[in-house]
């Protein structure tokens, strides 16, 4: 598949009488955007407020975002299976509004949304910081179970990216990227005695409000399979879970995946880069060890040399990780496995639930317990309500000063599991 990024760089964001760009500007037209949202019977109000980098804005509790990206070329349209038709995607041309993105917000769904800074030192650990954001605001109907809240409030985000998207149909890129994976044997040939390399991308799906979707299937119900990298940028996985907010990888995460994107840096320079394993985290052993022992047969299928492995959440997900990296090693297969730390305040205690002596070459996005206080910013969207209790936060962690004391778990891509963030260091 060969896929065209077309990027259009977005500068600022405002409200308009019609949604458009236009020198570098997202004009978006509140009353529509409202309408369209409104649409679903389980939203009875929704708000739509514009928060720029260096504002000083404070969002939470954040529950996904979302880059507005629109197919003006090939096969399908973005999002396959959730607000468009189950059509293959990855190839042609996609229009993405570089610098824009949607952040939904509204009451708590579970305990795991999160905080994101505009400004002040909050801001420095998560990238959503530096975006123009259209933050969708919703209220749900009262007594709806959660699952029902959720899902009203995924898809109000997906609808309304591709309605921003859709501004950028007819606007020329500022710049265009290419990617390119060409059929696995015709690759080989091609690049000859380069090592075949793949990226085993776990993504979390245990239920109870952890769950990721790809094609519009809901990831428990899925057994490993096999992506060409481009099908991830547009929208083919989007996010649908509540995990802690440092590390959930929100959907503008799976469009603007770095491991795939830095190991199409390296492709045909010194690596064969061959494709993407999807792989799912269970909550029980005996369907841990189906995944990992399918996601090992695919990678020996596939004839790697080498695998790069993400996790995403932590605790009980550390076993499908470890379990990936031994089996993957065991077939001789180079592994690096991508992770965080839940070590403690002190950074002193155990950082994963899970170990082996296999799992040797480890790079890690921080310590998700050290804390940080945020002070009081000018404008909260959202609520405050749920600052003690999401995760991260505790007792007292709203102070009466106005400022937040929470540990940087609290901070929606702080420790993220793909590297989209500011921290990192490797172990070997």
């Amino acid at each position: 598949m060969r896929l065209e990024l077309g990027n259009i760089l977005i500068k600022d964001v405002q409200f308009g009488d019609s949604t458009k760009v236009e020198d570098h500007v997202l004009y978006v037209n509140k009353d529509e955007l409202i309408e369209l949202i409104k649409e679903d019977e389980h939203i009875t109000n929704v708000d739509v407020e514009l928060a720029r980098p260096g504002e000083s804005v404070r969002i939470t509790p954040v529950k996904d975002v979302i880059e507005p990206r629109v197919k003006v070329d090939g096969p399908g349209a973005v999002f396959p299976g959730m607000v468009n038709k189950v059509d293959m995607v990855g190839s042609g041309k996609t229009h993405v509004l570089k610098g824009a993105s949607v952040m939904t917000v509204g009451k708590i769904v579970g305990f795991q949304e999160g905080i994101v800074d505009m400004c002040g030192p909050g801001a420095e650990f998560t990238p959503f910081s530096a975006l123009n954001n259209v933050v969708i605001n919703i209220e749900r109907q009262e007594g709806i179970e959660a699952h029902a809240h959720e899902k009203a409030v995924r898809m109000a985000g997906l609808k309304a990216a591709a309605y921003l998207g859709e501004a950028g149909r007819d606007v020329e890129p500022d710049e265009v990227e290419v990617f390119e994976t060409k059929p696995l044997f015709e690759q080989a040939k091609e690049l000859g005695d380069l090592p075949k390399v793949a990226y085993v991308q776990m993504i979390q799906t245990q239920g109870l409000l952890h769950d990721t979707y790809v094609y519009g299937v809901d990831g428990k119900q899925i057994i490993p399979t096999i992506l060409y990298p481009t099908e991830t940028m547009d929208g083919a996985i989007v996010s649908g879970n509540c995990v802690s907010a440092c590390d959930k990888n929100t959907t503008y995460h799976h469009q603007n995946n770095p491991v795939v994107k830095a190991l199409y840096g390296r492709h045909g320079k010194d690596i064969n880069f061959v494709g993407v394993i999807v792989t799912n985290e269970n909550v029980f052993l005996a369907d841990k060890e189906r995944s990992s022992n399918m996601t090992a047969k695919l990678a020996e299928f596939l004839n790697l040399d080498g695998a790069v492995v993400s996790q995403e959440g932590f605790g009980n997900p550390d076993t499908d990780l470890i379990m990936n990296a031994k089996k993957l090693a065991g077939k001789n297969i180079k592994t690096v496995i991508i992770t965080d730390e839940y070590a403690g305040r002190d950074g002193a205690s155990q950082s994963l639930a899970d170990a082996d002596p296999l799992a040797d070459a480890c790079v890690t996005a921080g310590n998700a317990n050290e804390t940080i206080i945020l002070p009081k910013l000018d404008k909260v969207i959202g609520s405050l309500d749920y600052t003690d209790i999401i995760a991260g936060g505790f007792d007292g962690s709203l102070r009466e000063d106005g400022s937040i004391m929470v540990e940087i778990q609290a901070i929606t891509g702080a420790t993220n599991e793909l590297g989209f963030n500011k921290m990192s260091a490797t172990g070997y």
